[in-house]
This record gives C-alpha cells, sequence and structure tokens, in this order.
C-alpha cells in the first residue's frame, strides 16, 4: 500500500491537544517562518486549556470536545475523525492529546506523536508529562530524549520516526530534563512532519527508513 503526500499544497495538519499548547506554537512558527510547507487546517482539545486559547489568538479553527460529555469510546472517536475529516486533514499531529481516540483505518499511518522519552522505554499507558521524566531519573538513565512516531491504537507502540538524544547529568531534576528534551522536541517534530509532507517515508514493518520520495508501506 502506497500514500500519496504529492498534492501540490501545503499538508493540511489537524493538531490534537490538552494542555499548554507549547508544541502548537512550535509548529505555528515554524509555518510563519517558511520552514514548514503546512497549513493547520483545524486544532482539536479535549478540554478548555491554554493551547485553546493560543490557538484562536493564532486565528485557528478550534473545537473543544470534552471526553466527559460523550463518555462513549467510539462515540467520542467518530467526533474527533469527523471533525478531522470536515477539515480535510492529511496528517493529525497528537501534541499533549490525554483523551483517548480510535484511529479509524482512513487515518491509518496519518497520525504522528512527539513522546518525551526513547521508546520503547518509558512508554505506555500514563507515561506523560513529567511522569516520564520522573521515571527516567529514578532508574537512573545516562540519556533521554524525545521519540516521533506513528500512532496506533496500541499506546506508544507505532513506528519510531525521528529520536534525538540528551544527556542526563548529575543533579538534574525532573523539570531540568524536561527543559531539555523538550528543546530537541522542538526540532524533530517539525522535522518528521517535513519527512512526511516529502513522502520520504518508507514503512516495513516496525522499521521506518527514509526515503527519496513516496511514504510506502511494505507488504
Amino acid at each position: 500500500m502506497s500514500i500519496d503526500n504529492s498534492s501540490g499544497h501545503p499538508l493540511r495538519l489537524g493538531v490534537l491537544l490538552s494542555g499548554g499548547g507549547r508544541t502548537l506554537t512550535n509548529l505555528v512558527q515554524n509555518i510563519a517562518e517558511g520552514k514548514l510547507a503546512a497549513a493547520i487546517s483545524v486544532v482539536i482539545a479535549s478540554r478548555q486549556c491554554k493551547g485553546v486559547e493560543l490557538a484562536r489568538q493564532a486565528g485557528l479553527d478550534v473545537h473543544v470536545v470534552p471526553y466527559k460529555e460523550i463518555p462513549n469510546l467510539q462515540d467520542y472517536s467518530d467526533r474527533i475523525s469527523a471533525l478531522l475529516t470536515a477539515a480535510g486533514v492529511e496528517l493529525v499531529v497528537m501534541a499533549g492529546f490525554l483523551s483517548p481516540w480510535l484511529i479509524p483505518d482512513r487515518y491509518a499511518v496519518r497520525v504522528i506523536n512527539i513522546h518525551p522519552a526513547l521508546l520503547p522505554s518509558f512508554g505506555g499507558k500514563g507515561m506523560f508529562g513529567h511522569h516520564v521524566h520522573e521515571a527516567v531519573l529514578k532508574r537512573g538513565c545516562k540519556v533521554s530524549g524525545c521519540t516521533v512516531h506513528f500512532v496506533t491504537n496500541e499506546y506508544d507502540a507505532g513506528p519510531i520516526i525521528i529520536q534525538k538524544c540528551v544527556p542526563v547529568l548529575e543533579g538534574d531534576s525532573p523539570d531540568d530534563l524536561a527543559a531539555r528534551v523538550f528543546q530537541q522536541e522542538l526540532q524533530a517534530l517539525p522535522e518528521g512532519i517535513d519527512l512526511f509532507a516529502n513522502d520520504r517515508l518508507k514503512i516495513e514493518g516496525q522499521t521506518v527508513k527514509i526515503a527519496d520520495c513516496g511514504l510506502r508501506i511494505a507488504e
């Protein structure tokens, strides 16, 4: 199966978030500076949060869809998917989205996430934000980093696109490590989106290879 992204227009992004919107702000800046050939078609939040305010300030189409108001997971997922489809989204970016979403077939290998650790270590349910950095420090790791990966319906289990490393320094607090990792996230996520937009990702099972062109899934 192959996916053609050579549409001639900027890649249409849908951003899902639940928090402060720092990742969204980074994408908006990269697009404004001409570093990323993409456009944010819609922002969907699972709750009222700072990210919603930032999206509105940027003039983006924003929808707040609280999970607690649609407790049936399939109904909630269908609502998210319908908003993405209506906006013509070609790639979904998970930017700290903390509500469940069952990814439909039409968005298979069209959803990516940025995780604040080197997967498959320190991933899975409940491993987000400072929980990750606390676990890294508790384990005594010498390096950490971030991972851009495709999202499946299993936590943090999709094929890895990009990883960037940072040192774990003696005396680091979770805040110290989080700040160091986030600086790498600012680079890694736009790089991953750019690779997707330019058809340079070749997927072979759980392995992603960077190719000259064409996002392909090996049979």
